[in-house]
């Protein structure tokens, strides 16, 4: 006889509890009834999470898996010998600017290969401020031409700032301030997963602490988090420490979580800075805050001669503003002046590697060219600057300017890497071979080789901890009923070839790469395939009409 349940002793209703949650993980790993599509039979499974890796197999049926154990007797129409191979969930990079692959006008370009050739299946766009407001129709566009990667896209505060206030170096009225949050508003009712900031950059900088927090309460009241590239990487205005107190500030009065976007000490004046920056974030952890971070494994950041060199009020109203003060004799002298200590914190010319591609400087540091041209490095800076500004297109950023900083230290990065709320980003931008090389850098330098983090953290890192941080629905883990992201990886040969002199090399070593269930990399080959998918969040259940 079944008692009622409300009679049930309370150690009885564990009992039972206890063994249905055993009956129903059984059903979970069952083997299908129906033959699978994928069978991937005997390779060393990581599954995203923190268990040990384990010899198995996993069968994907149309775009999810289907089954994940040591399965006998299992089918399916195509089997894969995975013995010696690690398989793992596709990787998600948390923090990209893939927009001349996904946005090419040529369809073979946007497949994505850059990441896919790495094992990654999704990509976060829209990051660094630079998301669009407009998130429901972009998506749709996206996912419409064909893209080899899924992306999961953010509503950007430059954007959003630049839609209302331009260029300028002000704060909004308040009329102007609603219209800011109506935006952010809109993006996240369209499925952004969040609200990203480039503090550092202008007109982003030009705004004061209580702007970013009116306006990301918008994004906080619909769940979503604050990604920020901080304010002060360096010790360009409020310093490393006090750009990150800010940051988490932010996320406090804004009542959301907040995530440092490639985190970093950067340049001679913070470097040794990393333990101080870490136990900002982990007191924050401790009061209750979520706060997490990515980091890309290199020693040199990516960013533009203007961002790197020039004083912020020198860039006020944009690029044309900024020529009329260089042809100014007594205005260009006192930015000169402040590009000296600018150019000191990076490390001097010699630190400063130009990447933009297919220009006469492609390939040289700032000082080499200096010395070509017979010129200071700063004047060499301006020109290449200048002539940027002079043949962009109206309203875009001009090209020519991409520069690599060589200015972190390698103890810094390794301890930052060793954080347990630390996830991989490629941060990949044209030029520096972080776009290409991200994930198989990290692998071989600092999990083959100097052994800074384990294999099984670095799938980790690069999977379920960064779907969990956003929050992304049945995808980086390898669980039956998931999304089919699969990668399977050759420890032996999966390795980077760019660096900073050939940065656009694909890397190696994915045998195998599945994306919503459709093979995207075939022996370390792009397949032609674009099956990503716009990974837009469900409409929030308040804000939203």
């Amino acid at each position: 006889m079944i008692m009622p349940s409300s009679r049930l002793s309370r150690r009885c209703r564990i009992a039972l509890l206890a063994s249905g949650l055993v009956a129903a993980a059984a059903v979970a790993h069952a083997a299908p009834q129906e033959k699978a599509d994928v069978l991937i039979r005997g390779g060393t499974i990581y599954d995203g999470g923190t268990g040990k890796p384990y010899v198995g197999d996993i069968a994907l049926k149309g775009d999810r898996i289907v089954y994940v154990g040591r399965a006998k007797g299992l089918t399916a129409a195509k089997v894969i010998d995975a013995k010696g191979m690690i398989v793992a969930p596709g990787f998600i990079d948390a923090h990209t600017h893939a927009d001349s692959f996904i946005r090419s006008p040529d369809a073979a370009t946007r497949v994505n290969a850059a990441w896919l050739d790495q094992g990654v299946s999704t990509v976060m766009i829209g990051v660094d401020g630079f998301g669009t407001p407009d998130v429901g129709a972009d998506a749709a566009k996206l996912e419409a031409s064909g893209i080899g990667t899924n992306i999961v896209p953010f509503i950007g505060f430059g954007r959003v700032r630049q839609q209302v206030l331009g260029d300028d170096a002000r704060a909004p009225d308040a009329q102007e301030l609603d219209r800011m949050k109506a935006l952010v508003a809109k993006g996240m009712c369209e499925g952004a997963t969040g609200f990203s900031a480039g503090l550092f950059y202008p007109p982003q900088s030009f705004a004061k602490t209580e702007e970013v927090v009116a306006v990301a309460k918008e994004a906080a009241i619909r769940g979503g988090l604050y990604d920020t590239h901080q304010r002060d990487e360096s010790s360009y205005t409020i310093g490393l420490l006090g750009s990150v107190k800010e940051a988490i500030s932010i996320g406090k009065q804004a009542g959301m979580p907040v995530h440092f976007a490639h985190l970093k000490a950067l340049g001679v004046d913070v470097q040794g800075q990393a333990p101080a920056v870490i136990a900002e974030i982990e007191a924050a952890r401790k009061a209750g805050q979520d706060v997490t971070a990515d980091q890309y494994p290199w020693l040199a950041s990516g960013s533009s001669l203007d961002a790197s060199l020039l004083p912020g009020w020198a860039v006020d109203g944009g690029g044309e503003a900024l020529v009329k003060r260089l042809d100014d004799p007594a205005t260009l002298a006192k930015i000169r002046d402040e590009m000296q200590n600018n150019m000191r914190r990076r490390g001097g010319p010699k630190a400063l590697l130009l990447i933009a591609q297919g220009f006469p400087w492609t390939g040289k540091t700032l000082e080499q060219v200096a010395a070509e041209w017979q010129v200071d490095p700063r004047d060499a800076a301006l020109r290449i600057i200048r002539q940027s500004i002079e043949t962009s297109e109206p309203g875009k950023k001009g090209k020519g300017t991409a520069v690599a900083s060589f200015n972190m230290a390698q103890a810094d990065v390794d301890l930052i890497m060793q954080q347990p709320w630390i996830v991989t980003s490629s941060d990949g931008s044209d030029g520096h071979p972080r776009m290409f090389a991200t994930f198989t850098e990290k692998y071989v330098n600092y999990v083959r080789d100097r052994k800074v983090i384990s294999l099984q953290t670095f799938v980790r890192q690069s999977t379920g901890a960064t779907a969990d941080i956003y929050k992304i629905d049945h995808r980086g883990y390898l669980k039956a009923g998931y999304y089919a992201d699969v990668v399977v990886i050759d420890p032996a040969h999966y390795a980077p070839r760019a660096d900073y002199v050939h940065p656009r090399e694909l890397s190696v070593g994915v045998a195998k790469l599945f994306v919503n269930g459709t093979l995207a990399v075939d022996g370390s080959q792009t397949t032609g395939a674009k099956a990503g998918r716009a990974l837009l969040r469900p409409k929030p259940a308040a804000g939203c009409s």
